[in-house]
């Protein structure tokens, strides 16, 4: 791992963010791309729960982006969360690049590009993160990571944490 060196766009605006943000832990370049959770916890010699990953769906009343932030191991249980958001649809990754600014495997929690759309997506945090002491969450490149705690992931994004998990 490192974290010097000329970067990808989207790594350099999630470490500008976390900086402005005072964030204390800047990000991480894997010597490896993790697009995937599993990938990131091997990389980093972690367990998958505390791959904060980052889950985008398409809300269909108004085609913005609903980004849900939950642990490596667990999958997004898409009734809980219409509760919330309304209907939702498939994000291909065209859809996710335009509405996030970053790609598939790299989608970080802060440092979003101005959306096509002109709206940051709709952010909500899954509480079973909060089982984890430190998480690892995307910087903006699937060799980008950074360190947080689940109350500092709280603090950056000010999403609300709820239960959106399958059992």
């Amino acid at each position: 791992m490192s974290d010097h060196g000329a970067r990808p766009e989207g790594f350099q605006r999630v470490g500008a963010a976390l900086a402005a943000l005072q964030h204390p832990h800047r990000p991480l370049w894997l010597d490896v791309a993790a697009r995937t959770a599993q990938e990131a916890a091997d990389a980093l010699g972690v367990t998958l729960g505390q791959i904060a990953k980052s889950v985008v769906f398409r809300r269909k009343s108004d085609d913005s982006a609903v980004l849900v932030v939950t642990s490596g191991d667990k999958r997004v249980d898409e009734a809980k969360l219409k509760l919330r958001t309304g209907a939702l649809g498939r994000a291909d990754a065209e859809f996710v690049k335009a509405r996030t600014g970053f790609s598939i495997g790299g989608v970080s929690p802060a440092g979003f590009a101005p959306a096509d759309s002109g709206a940051p997506p709709q952010l909500f945090i899954d509480r079973e993160l909060f089982r984890f002491d430190i998480l690892w969450a995307a910087a903006g490149h699937p060799n980008g990571v950074f360190k947080l705690t689940p109350a500092e992931l709280a603090r950056i994004t000010g999403a609300p944490v709820i239960d959106v998990v399958q059992a």
